[in-house]
């Protein structure tokens, strides 16, 4: 199919983007390289409130000028796309193409979609217990049936790696898509008469230019993983080879570099001496699964998030490097940030020696005393001397977490959980993956891990009352993904009552 438009007489443009991306200064672009290359053009645009930041659709319509003279009125041009009706779509992250294709805005017959295939979480999947995240490969699918043509790449990546911002390189790409009738220096002219940024938004527009028409270059394997730099870390290294066959080794590799960083080496060999037991009763079906998943989810557990981890990440150089990129810092500017910190009285007694925070927390009136102190959060400048002096202060607490109260604790159930893996698997395998995956409830910190853990306890508990034979496996399984469904806990219990266990829960 001749997707080229350069004998259109009309041309339409929609841009679907989030607050914040640049899809005026995009629109704007669109329309100036139309208007200086013998269109008549209008750009209009509709905010939306959506909880990321704000999504914003477009619209572009264009129509080729006419010769001077007669008496043809000026063409009248449509404010909003119409579905069915547009030639170009450009969504800047996944979920906007795939509002487009809900919305009608991508024909088979007609429609080049250009999109960047990275995500920008909303609310509602960042707050469900479980993954709630949308279907990212439904709507590739749906893009691949539903366009003309699809072109396809991470924008944002592209973004970074040019040190651009992410409408230039779906400028780029949108040239590179060779769509409308206009030479590539006619968009670069574009750039140039805009006047701001025009070094960085060229090298951008190079970037999504040249992926545009070249595709993705060929991936780099996730699981590839550098050798090890230290004697510890060779070490930890020979103990895995040996222990553990070649599907567990990469995710028990990289666990045990989470853990080292997290604490030291002594704790991600404890963590290896957790892990053994469990591949010694694995049956080595599905690639060692009970392992796979075992080693995974034993390593998210133990680098759980207290205050000290949380404080640690804050003050690395690393992250303020991230944020100096990602706020595009210029030589001479001075960046600060600010953020918002609420402790409860529970995280910071579980950040003190174990009889000591216990004591507290035990002592009705200490709680009653202590309490209000820790009512209100406060917004603090973590790149001011104090409080980065504290953060840090606190990240090296990491050298005594062992004997704080969470340490404690958080040991405990982990050597419960894993003691009911290793008593399921004696007899049903299937039935202790099931086990290994209620993990998947502990998470975050705060009140997000009191509502986990608390649903944890509830779903294990039930656990035991079914018997690792016949369908427990898929009981369980209902179980959990009833409590994962949502934090209202209604899905759950109506799953109880469905299997006679709401008596035990």
């Amino acid at each position: 199919m001749d997707l080229q438009l350069p004998d259109r007489e009309r041309i339409t443009i929609a841009i679907l983007a989030l607050g914040g991306e640049g899809g005026g200064v995009l629109a704007d672009w669109i329309l100036e390289v139309a208007q200086a290359n013998g269109y008549i053009a209008q750009g209009t645009s509709v905010p939306g409130v959506a909880q990321r930041t704000g999504s914003t659709v477009y619209y572009i319509e264009m129509v080729k000028r006419r010769g001077t003279g007669g008496n043809s009125p000026d063409p009248v041009l449509a404010m909003m796309p119409v579905p069915g009706d547009v030639d170009i779509v450009i969504a800047s992250e996944l979920m906007e193409a795939g509002r487009a294709i809900l919305r009608g805005f991508v024909s088979k017959d007609r429609t080049t979609l250009i999109g960047s295939t990275h995500r920008v979480f909303a609310i509602s999947e960042k707050a469900v217990p479980g993954d709630g995240r949308g279907a990212s490969q439904r709507i590739l699918a749906a893009a691949e049936r539903g366009a003309a043509r699809f072109i396809s790449f991470d924008m944002a990546a592209a973004a970074s790696t040019s040190s651009s911002v992410i409408s230039s390189v779906m400028f780029g790409a949108l040239a590179g898509s060779e769509t409308l009738p206009f030479s590539r220096e006619a968009f670069e002219a574009a750039i140039r008469h805009g006047g701001k940024a025009v070094e960085s938004n060229l090298k951008g527009f190079g970037a999504g230019f040249d992926r545009s028409q070249n595709g993705d270059p060929v991936s780099i394997d996730a699981m590839a993983l550098a050798e090890p730099t230290t004697a510890a870390g060779r070490a930890l290294k020979d103990r895995i080879d040996r222990a553990f066959r070649e599907p567990v080794r990469p995710v028990a590799t990289t666990a045990v570099a989470r853990l080292m960083d997290y604490q030291d080496a002594a704790y991600a060999h404890l963590y290896l001496e957790r892990l053994e037991p469990i591949a010694g009763r694995d049956d080595g079906r599905d690639g060692d699964r009970l392992t796979k998943e075992t080693a995974r989810h034993l390593a998210l557990w133990m680098a759980y998030e207290d205050t000290i981890r949380v404080a640690d990440l804050k003050v690395r150089a690393t992250r303020s490097a991230r944020v100096a990129t990602e706020v595009r810092l210029a030589p001479g500017q001075v960046m600060t940030v600010t953020e918002y910190m609420h402790p409860r009285l529970q995280e910071v007694c579980e950040t003190l020696p174990a009889g000591v925070g216990g004591a507290i927390l035990r002592s009705a009136t200490l709680r009653r005393l202590l309490t209000p102190l820790f009512k209100k959060g406060r917004h603090v400048r973590t790149t001011s001397l104090r409080w980065f002096a504290v953060l840090r202060l606190l990240a090296s607490l990491r050298r005594i977490r062992r004997s704080t109260l969470r340490y404690r604790d958080e040991q405990a159930r982990i050597g419960s959980w894993l003691a009911a893996i290793d008593e399921a698997a004696t007899r049903d395998v299937a039935f202790a993956i099931e086990i290994v995956l209620c993990q998947q409830l502990i998470k975050g910190y705060s009140d997000t891990f009191e509502r986990g853990l608390e649903r944890f306890n509830a779903l294990m508990l039930a656990g035991r009352s079914l018997s690792p034979t016949g369908g427990a496996a898929d009981d369980l399984r209902r179980l959990r993904e009833a409590a994962l469904a949502d934090d209202s806990g209604k899905a759950f219990d109506r799953e109880l009552v469905a299997l006679n266990l709401a008596a035990v829960a």
